[in-house]
């Protein structure tokens, strides 16, 4: 019965007259009330309830003891580390046994064909191929004491995964080699690590190894196809004094000559890392099976409160398993009996593999989502569309500032409903690393998908991860707190004016996590981990009241201007990338010249209705990059952009080349973690570069 006080509020006396109001409108006017009554019911119906946040947010880390002004979680009892979980996993190998165990011989590793469905492979048959693989390595002279090292260059597969556990399985070790690396980094990784065996997807990966080795002296003794080698490939590597063998004919051979596995001790090597070199030769980071334990256990304990982990989860691999980021998120799953299906191989079929595949937890880079929210405004192409992308935004951002996540809302429905298909549709855990991202983006991004969206901060040579948002501080513009496993400590560079009582300084860590060091290169090892077993990162980060860390900074690629003042350019293109009209930008300076310079690839995607919007200009991506007057537009933008995110004018670009050629691994100006060589963009744009210089001077 409704309240009669509120009917005399409404002017109406009692429930007669409501009735004869309702009976008086107008079936369009009636359809209408109910439509909205109804939507209005449907949402606080199926509103959730918010999530608790796992700790107080605005009290996320704590000082210890000791005077370093070092902080730890607020989550951490004590001022120890977290090493590990259970006690029955404390290595890798344990990891992938309690998988196999809690999965109860579930789909473990799935692969598939173009149009095809995914086929799988179960726990227990990996194990199998895992162990006789492993048996193989053994039976060829592979041992924990003699030979460990096995050389993997692939890309994601099952069978990648399967040749790490069989190195797992006898305490061998794998070192990855990246997709897309080039012939002298290839050539240095198997002569520093003195690789003999090296498993390999493709044969030109094989071909290019025989032509890297022709006429040298080499380590490498026996290469692996995972397919069928041609029998002009088997002759070739003859005549180069390399046997290559088919994984089937391995298998055979460990099928034949069967061991007992060898179970690692938490302190043996587990991979050897080698780094993308954005300034040189790559540097092989040992990374021990303790190591990843305690990074990944610190991981799973974040997750565990709000978004806890299964054996019913999915994950889709595609990011390079060669980056320790992929491994742990690997590393993950297996602990929890997942399941892991791989991409076709093409990144252009993700959003096909994802359809078919419908994965649960998605690891993402920071590049693929910049270029997943300009498709989404991209699409918005009028003024009315682009303000109702903004409201339904800021309504689902509203809720997930009070702990509300979820993707059945009615702006679920009507608008987000599609972008969220597009990754299968069923993705409720997405973690995002590697680099930085823009706060606006991650947050427009975390109410688009409606899952639990945390961000992170690492690098190899702490594993993976050092920091992670925690569930329920759905904020951005900051990394989150230390993980469990390690301590956080910021120290001077008194050179940019980074102090560590000021909260401000290069972000150092400290823990179970942190690598041993560089494989043969004591020197480079001494400069990165301190007498004290800091692990000193060149990133320079920033405590905000919450504590939680902001990295603000890069120290390792600061240059000083004429003036002496310091230039990180790496801030500075984070700032100009959020142009509409840039897909890429290289900032460069140096002491001999007073201003910046940069090099601009302009967005082939968005370009062009970027120019028609601020110039009224029409053309091909080609004709507008020529063209003088978008040359100028572009660079305003940049420089309106640079005032909105605080650069001081001596850290703005004076002048800009335009190149259409995207920077990639392909061409050597980008790392295979998508990071930029700034040796090699420095050393292709010289004359460019000199260019600019020149025209500035006029």
């Amino acid at each position: 019965m409704l309240n009669q006080e509120l009917l005399q509020r409404l002017k109406f006396p009692d429930v007669h007259h409501v009735s004869q109001y309702i009976t008086s409108l107008s079936p369009p006017v009636l359809v209408s009330i109910v439509a909205v009554a109804a939507v209005t019911v449907y949402h606080l119906a199926t509103r959730p309830k918010p999530l608790p946040p796992t700790c107080d947010l605005q009290h996320q880390s704590v000082e210890v003891q000791g005077g370093e002004l070092a902080r730890r979680s607020v989550l951490l009892e004590g001022d120890g580390h977290m090493t590990l979980i259970y006690e029955d996993a404390r290595t890798l190998y344990e990891f992938f046994l309690r998988g196999a165990r809690v999965s109860n011989n579930g789909s473990c590793l799935g692969s598939r064909k173009h149009k095809q469905p995914y086929e799988w492979l179960s726990y227990s048959e990996v194990k199998e191929r895992a162990e006789i693989l492993g048996s193989a390595f053994l039976h060829r002279g592979h041992s924990k004491v003699t030979d460990p090292h096995i050389g993997i260059f692939s890309q994601n597969r099952p069978e990648w995964t399967i040749s790490e556990l069989a190195c797992y399985t006898y305490s061998l070790v794998s070192v990855p080699l990246y997709d897309t690396l080039g012939t002298e980094a290839i050539s240095h990784i198997i002569n520093k690590a003195s690789i003999s065996t090296l498993i390999c997807d493709v044969a030109d990966k094989i071909n290019l190894v025989l032509d890297i080795v022709q006429d040298k002296e080499h380590t490498v003794k026996t290469i692996i196809l995972m397919d069928t080698p041609t029998i002009q490939l088997v002759n070739r590597g003859r005549q180069a004094g390399i046997q290559i063998l088919s994984l089937h004919e391995m298998e055979a051979l460990g099928k034949a000559n069967r061991h007992q596995p060898v179970p690692p001790q938490p302190e043996d090597l587990a991979v050897i890392c080698f780094t993308s070199g954005t300034t040189g030769d790559p540097k092989g980071a040992m990374l021990t099976h303790g190591n990843t334990v305690a990074n990944c256990s610190a991981i799973i304990r974040v997750f565990e409160g709000s978004c806890p982990l299964g054996p019913s989860d999915v994950h889709i691999s595609y990011l390079p398993l060669a980056h320790m980021f992929e491994r742990v998120v690997q590393s993950v799953m297996l602990f929890h009996g997942a399941s892991m299906g791989f991409f076709q191989g093409d990144i252009h079929m993700l959003k096909d593999d994802m359809i078919t595949l419908k994965p649960t937890v998605f690891p993402v880079v920071p590049r693929l989502l910049n270029r997943m929210y300009d498709n989404i405004f991209g699409q918005a192409n009028t003024s009315v569309k682009r303000w109702l992308l903004g409201f339904a935004s800021r309504q689902k951002e509203a809720e997930l500032m009070k702990g509300i996540i979820r993707r059945d809302s009615v702006w679920d429905h009507l608008i987000f409903k599609k972008v969220q298909a597009s990754l299968g549709g069923r993705v409720r855990l997405i973690i995002t690393g590697a680099a930085p991202i823009s706060p606006s983006i991650l947050t427009f991004l975390r109410a688009a998908m409606g899952c639990h969206f945390y961000e992170g901060y690492g690098q190899t040579e702490c594993t993976a991860g050092c920091t992670l948002t925690v569930a329920g501080d759905w904020t951005a513009g900051h990394v989150g707190a230390p993980l469990r496993c390690n301590l956080i400590k910021l120290v001077d560079v008194a050179e940019m004016n980074y102090l560590a009582a000021n909260g401000e300084g290069e972000v150092c860590v400290k823990g179970p996590n942190v690598f041993l060091g560089y494989l043969n290169d004591p020197e480079k090892t001494k400069e990165t981990i301190d007498a004290d077993g800091w692990l000193h990162t060149g990133d320079i980060g920033k405590w905000l009241p919450n504590g939680t860390l902001k990295i603000v900074d890069r120290k390792k690629h600061i240059f000083k201007l004429a003036q002496g003042e310091y230039i990180a350019p790496e801030k500075i293109e984070n700032v100009y990338i959020r142009s509409e009209a840039i897909a890429q930008v290289f900032v460069h300076g140096d002491s001999l010249q007073a201003r910046l310079v940069a090099v601009v690839v302009p967005d082939p995607d968005f370009l062009s209705n970027w120019v028609k919007k601020t110039l009224g200009l029409e053309g091909s991506y080609q004709e507008l990059c020529e063209k003088a007057e978008v040359k100028s537009a572009i660079l305003n933008d940049m420089v309106h952009l640079g005032t909105e995110g605080g650069l001081k004018a001596f850290e703005q670009v004076k002048a800009i080349h335009i190149h259409t050629e995207m920077f990639s691994v392909n061409n050597g100006l980008l790392t295979p973690t998508l990071k930029a060589k700034r040796n090699k963009l420095q050393q292709h744009f010289r004359a460019t570069i000199d260019e600019l210089y020149a025209g500035i001077h006029k």
